[in-house]
């Protein structure tokens, strides 16, 4: 049975003493997690059907995060309706954040060092695929970053586009 494995690492978790990070080091180590992790939680709405989350793969420029999907997906018509998104990497404890706006754009007009990044990062390249695919970009307008509860004073470290410091 597992439950007692469980239990400890969870007691043990919260036996940790977590110093809380800087605004500099939070920015670092969002950026670098953002350069380097695999998949992130994209959160869309519908107007009229509500929310919709998924995760996907994502590569980041410098400035946003591309993902690219089915052309028909749920992510891609509600974008469309509200470009408003809210994006999460997949860590319960080390939570990274994104709120920003998205914009669609379809294979054959989606900007070529965006596309040939992503294609690099994960050896798939949706643009050579016989489906229709739209990636979408989101630049974040705002960035929260906190391990714990020891940092949610402070978890805010982009505003309006801007990175605190």
């Amino acid at each position: 049975m597992c439950f007692p494995i469980l239990l400890a690492s969870v007691g043990d978790m919260q036996n940790k003493k977590i110093v809380p990070r800087s605004a500099v080091e939070r920015r670092r180590e969002t950026l670098d997690r953002l350069a380097t992790d695999r998949d992130v939680w994209v959160a869309t709405a519908h107007p009229d059907h509500g929310p919709h989350q998924i995760p996907l793969w994502f590569s980041w420029d410098t400035q946003a995060v591309w993902v690219c999907t089915s052309a028909t997906s749920a992510t891609v018509r509600n974008v469309r309706k509200d470009p408003r998104v809210r994006l999460s990497l997949p860590d319960t404890f080390d939570v990274v954040l994104l709120q920003g706006m998205a914009e669609c754009f379809p294979a054959s007009d989606v900007p070529k060092e965006a596309a040939d990044a992503f294609a690099g990062k994960f050896g798939w390249d949706p643009r050579a695929e016989d489906g229709s695919f739209v990636y979408v970009r989101v630049v974040p307008k705002a960035v929260r970053a906190w391990r714990g509860e020891a940092e949610l004073r402070g978890r805010i470290i982009m505003r309006d586009g801007a990175w605190l410091e």
